[in-house]
């Protein structure tokens, strides 16, 4: 299979409720809060780890045919 594998990384606070983070409207600013959400439904594959005070990593996959 061909295809695209992206992966974001940050040493921010990292992110408290990853599964709260992953709803549609959560934000923790001033956004839409459709960022996370909205990453996952337009790729194939998608995973984010965060562990408080090391920050974020973030993988996704787009199948050239999925």
């Amino acid at each position: 299979n061909s295809g695209i594998r992206l992966t974001f990384q940050d040493k921010g606070p990292g992110i408290k409720d990853v599964a709260l983070a992953m709803k549609d409207g959560y934000s923790t600013g001033k956004s839409l809060g459709l960022g996370l959400p909205g990453a996952k439904r337009l790729v194939n594959e998608f995973d984010i780890k965060s562990k408080a005070g090391e920050g974020t990593i973030v993988s996704i996959i787009k199948w050239k045919n999925g």
